[in-house]
């Protein structure tokens, strides 16, 4: 992690992404954004929870659902539905970019990529087929190059 992508600095972009959209970061918001940036990889809602619990004891299911829920509308966070876990995205505040992410499944690493002939594939056939995509996370399972 650079300096530029360490939590602090994901915060304040996070802080100028929630204001241009007319969105409110929230205590409860800002410590999952938090907690959720100092991960490298993907992590599932309840071990954040756990996290939280440190920081707040009251803190429920709920709490970080609807946090969640947030961080994800405003593009900060992807949720990887094979794996019930989330991850920070890469393409900070674009929430309407296609993603695509790599999952290792020995080491549980988490890549995004990004590939525009995939996007443009996928979109030329579902369009033959009168399907209109409105949003698109692909995942891909398998190992990465460290785990190979």
């Amino acid at each position: 992690m650079t300096a530029s992508d360490s939590p602090e600095n994901l915060l304040t972009q996070a802080e100028q992404v929630c204001k241009k959209n007319g969105a409110r970061l929230t205590k409860v918001r800002e410590q999952v954004f938090l907690l959720l940036a100092k991960h490298e990889g993907a992590v599932g809602a309840y071990d954040l929870l756990d996290e939280l619990k440190k920081l707040d004891p009251a803190a429920k299911p709920a709490t970080i659902y609807r946090a969640l829920d947030f961080l994800s509308k405003q593009g900060f966070v992807h949720k990887i539905e094979s794996i019930n876990a989330f991850v920070m995205c890469h393409h900070f505040g674009d929430c309407n970019h296609p993603v695509q992410l790599l999952i290792c499944d020995q080491c549980g690493h988490v890549e995004e990529i990004q590939s525009n002939n995939f996007d443009l594939a996928l979109r030329s056939m579902a369009d033959a087929n009168g399907f209109t995509i409105s949003h698109q996370i692909v995942e891909a399972h398998g190992n990465c190059s460290t785990c190979k």
